[in-house]
């Protein structure tokens, strides 16, 4: 099998949304709005990691394409929880993509703790060979539910998925304690949009005032 033909579409895939989220948070900010996207990262998943799943799934090589669904992964972060369900409803309206599955980690968080809005998607690329649908994942979540997850990641990589008992009871409560913060961070959500707003204005109008005692 070669990786690197197969692979092609999937880092297509993953450029072309992230520039296309990072122009839906740059409309919000040019309309002085509160953007619901703090940051987007994304990733095609490695080969050894993607072997690894084929294997615990068994899924055979010649089905990974079509029951794989995360080889392509966008990560959208935000500030607020509300936050989530915009970029959700936004996305659903799109007509450049097709949701496939959606799968809502907020209001059914997983046993570990986990929190995201999960949304698997077909997305049409232009490869030489004609156009090809690519399945990928987007996750959505706050910055609290992501330092939560980044760090469960690491102890899974470093305890093989076994993490120990005692650890895994400290990271049920940090996941309570971070979906705590993200509800009282809600409850003053206006007051935390309008500060920001002050400081860009400050920053825009300082900004300005530069430029013009340049010229």
């Amino acid at each position: 099998m070669n990786w690197e033909v197969l692979l092609a579409p999937y880092k297509q895939v993953v450029e072309e949304l992230k520039v296309k989220l990072k122009g839906m948070r740059s409309q919000f900010e040019y309309e002085s709005m509160h953007s619901p996207i703090e940051f987007i990262t994304g990733r095609v998943k490695p080969v050894q990691s993607i072997l690894e799943k084929a294997e615990k799934k068994q899924v055979p090589l010649n089905r990974i394409e079509q029951d794989i669904q995360d080889i392509a992964g966008v990560r959208v972060v935000c500030q607020f929880v509300d936050d989530i369900y915009t970029i959700v409803d936004m996305l659903r309206s799109r007509k450049d993509m097709t949701i496939i599955e959606e799968k809502d980690y907020i209001t059914d968080k997983k046993d570990s703790g986990y929190r995201s809005f999960h949304m698997i998607i077909t997305y049409p690329v232009e490869t030489i060979h004609g156009n090809k649908d690519v399945l990928a994942e987007i996750q959505i979540r706050t910055l609290a539910m992501n330092f939560w997850a980044t760090n469960e990641h690491s102890l899974n990589y470093k305890y093989k998925g076994s993490i120990p008992e005692e650890i895994k009871s400290r990271l049920k409560l940090a996941a309570e304690a971070a979906f705590m913060l993200d509800e009282e961070m809600s409850k003053i959500k206006n007051e935390i949009q309008e500060a920001q707003r002050i400081f860009n204005r400050k920053l825009t109008n300082g900004t300005s005032r530069r430029r013009n005692s340049e010229i």
